[in-house]
């Protein structure tokens, strides 16, 4: 589990990284803490990596606690934000990020362990393994059980997800086997043709042609492949449908 600390003000910084770490060391969790003291640095840090819970000061430099928090969600809908400020006068605004709480400073110990406790308690660890887009609108964290498919579009690739979105990335750098070499560890995703990527647990049909996906796209089988297409298909539902990596 990872957590990310935002805030301007450097002693407020190191009083909320050391309650967490008391937090994490006192319920026995496996867990990093990252600090930024800067919010355009956290956004950095975020077209790379993935954050489970957020702790987040409001009235900071350049980037306004509530815009951050938009950001943050834009690209990842499971993480959990809680914010920590001196200012109550946001506190309606602030569900604009559907924050877990809003804390004031001076902060409670009890009130910011409970809701540390609440928020652990809405992270999924069980499927952590997620694949970064690079779009025009910003960076994207797709978690693997939520990609159905993916496919080769020009120079770029799109996703469709299992909320019926289409995430298209930028054109990207080297072929599209290179791009989504790290999908095809996982035991789950299989690629049935030179352009396309499936997600074997989205699959509701298959012929002798094409996959029929969840949502009703079709993906086509190369002719060539259909036989090894079929057989690693069938082994995998016949293994539980398990999301195993290779």
């Amino acid at each position: 589990m990872k957590i990310a600390i935002c805030d301007d003000m450097p002693d407020q910084l190191k009083l909320i990284h050391a309650l967490t770490n008391e937090y994490i060391e006192q319920k026995g969790l496996a867990a990093e803490v990252h600090t930024f003291s800067h919010p355009d640095k956290l956004l950095t840090a975020c077209e790379t990596e993935r954050f489970h819970i957020y702790l987040l000061d409001m009235v900071m430099p350049m980037i306004h606690g509530v815009e951050l928090g938009r950001n943050i969600r834009r690209s990842d809908r499971e993480a959990q934000i809680v914010y920590i400020t001196t200012a109550p006068e946001y506190a309606l605004e602030s569900f604009a990020a559907n924050p877990v709480n809003y804390l004031l400073k001076p902060l409670d110990k009890k009130a910011f362990f409970d809701t540390l406790t609440l928020a652990v308690s809405k992270i999924d660890v069980s499927d952590e393994h997620t694949f970064p887009v690079k779009t025009k609108d910003g960076m994207h964290v797709l978690s693997y059980s939520s990609i159905v498919c993916c496919k080769r579009d020009g120079l770029a690739v799109k996703f469709l997800l299992t909320s019926g979105e289409t995430v298209k990335s930028v054109s990207i750098r080297g072929s599209f086997s290179e791009y989504i070499a790290p999908l095809l560890f996982d035991r789950r995703f299989l690629q049935p043709h030179i352009s396309y990527v499936v997600n074997m647990n989205r699959v509701e049909g298959i012929s002798d042609k094409e996959f029929t996906m969840r949502g009703g796209m079709c993906v086509p089988i190369a002719q060539k492949q259909y036989a090894e297409v079929r057989k690693a298909y069938f082994d995998y539902m016949l293994e539980g449908g398990k999301s195993l990596c290779r």
